[in-house]
């Protein structure tokens, strides 16, 4: 029988998640090619979600066992554009599948926006993840006062980690460089902002009790931001929500070192300084037939740093259709409209909607329109010959495997839980035994 190739662009959930539903539907011989623009896999599960939750973390476990099932193999440091292209991934495989997600935030449109000491609320998870593409020193926490915009999980997750100690996040595998940072940090009080109301935020029942909990702060809400009208209305899940946040109206506060105001009814009209930030102009808003409408009452609050989370978009592949509209690459039941033998997964495929495990069903959908229409053996051209022509050297499985060794060798030697990540490119190159591309013609 001829073996399909398949290459897939990105090794976040959804690319392995579309990498372990094509062994799972193909009848045929297959041979998967992971491809990663960096030395390391899992994406979002690696980058993207908070330290200090170890329970989503271990989805890792799940998807390591997809990257190690026969016929599947991980092409670390290879990205779109800049190392192949889509005509040279036509020529080596029967089908392609892009799985990149949708990692850039959505801007604001205010004034302000671009002064120093506004930034995207990715850029700063992206920071204490350790992701390579910001490095160590990026961040340095010596505003008082933050703004955060926003008030869905990721803004959660930032929010907590601005108010933790760096003692209650010794444990984690936050890069001991950020942790330095963290411990030097001159954050005193924290804004959390959302432009609805309660009732209309996007967090977890479970990811909200635990904000409430944390003890290095005060976290607190306004009685009249709070109230809503027809709590029977709601569902199950958003009454939980508005209960733990009235009940955080109620409080008084501890006098703790730092401290959050969750606040609703609010949306950003202008950030504030001149060659800094130095505050936020935010203008109280009501609901007028379902749309969120300025009620002409202004307040500012003082802000030193403002975090931007209201979003996140897809950014376009070189060579690939896209849809700058809903920031989506156009597609039907995952084929990507227009083209032959290419397809489409996750976020890229659907917009930012979901959790973890959603891209399991969606990665399957994707994965029966290509099986119903891919013939093999399309290809004869072999990725590892064009790669080599071009001394290329992609970061194997078992180098990725050795940076995770590093990093568990690192984590004892600091005595810091199980793993601590090392930071940068070159770092994790070395940890592989491979000399970074910086530093000689030839590498990832």
């Amino acid at each position: 029988m001829v073996t399909l190739r398949v290459a897939i662009v990105g090794s976040g959930p959804a690319g392995i998640y579309t990498a372990e539903a094509l062994t799972k539907q193909s009848g045929e011989p297959i041979e998967i090619d992971v491809l990663e623009r960096l030395p390391t896999p899992y994406g979002l599960v690696r980058y993207g979600v908070a330290p200090d939750h170890t329970s989503i973390k271990s989805i890792a476990g799940y998807l390591r066992r997809v990257l190690e099932s026969p016929g599947v193999r991980f092409l670390g440091g290879v990205e779109l554009g800049a190392d192949v292209s889509v005509d040279d991934l036509l020529a080596c495989y029967d089908a392609i599948v892009y799985c990149t997600g949708a990692m850039v935030d959505r801007h604001l449109g205010i004034p302000g926006e671009d002064l120093p000491g506004s930034v995207a609320a990715t850029d700063f998870v992206n920071w204490y993840c350790g992701h390579p593409d910001v490095p160590a020193d990026t961040f340095t926490l010596d505003a008082e006062d933050v703004a955060v915009i926003g008030v869905g999980n990721v803004a959660v997750d930032v929010v907590r980690i601005l108010a933790k100690t760096a003692d209650e996040l010794r444990g984690t595998d936050v890069p001991e460089e950020v942790l330095d940072r963290l411990a030097a940090s001159r954050v005193k009080r924290i804004h959390m902002i959302g432009r609805r109301g309660a009732e209309h935020a996007k967090f977890t029942l479970k990811e909200l009790r635990e904000l409430g909990e944390v003890p290095n702060a005060d976290v607190l809400t306004y009685p009249d931001e709070v109230e809503v009208g027809d709590l029977d209305a709601l569902s199950r899940q958003i009454r939980g929500n508005v209960d733990v946040l009235r009940s955080w109206s109620e409080r008084v506060p501890a006098n703790r070192p730092r401290r959050l105001d969750v606040r609703f009814w609010l949306r950003p009209v202008e950030i504030l300084g001149t060659a800094h930030v130095e505050g936020l102009r935010l203008e109280r808003t009501h609901l007028v037939e379902g749309r969120v409408t300025g009620t002409g009452e202004y307040e500012t609050i003082p802000a030193g740093m403002v975090l931007r989370s209201v979003g996140y978009r897809s950014v376009a592949l070189p060579g690939v259709p896209f849809d700058g509209a809903t920031s989506t690459v156009p597609n039907v039941a995952g084929k990507v409209t227009g083209t032959d033998r290419q397809y489409v997964a996750g976020w890229l495929k659907r917009g930012p909607t979901g959790v973890i495990g959603t891209n399991k069903s969606d990665a399957a959908e994707t994965v029966r329109t290509l099986l119903a229409e891919v013939t093999p053996g399309t290809a004869g051209t072999k990725l590892d010959d064009v790669l080599s022509a071009r001394s290329l050297t992609p970061v194997t499985y078992e180098d990725w495997l050795a940076i995770e060794a590093a990093e568990t060798d690192l984590a004892r030697t600091l005595g810091r839980g199980e793993r601590v990540k090392i930071v940068g490119r070159p770092a994790m190159l070395t940890a592989c035994g491979r000399v970074p591309r910086d530093t000689a013609g030839a590498s990832s």
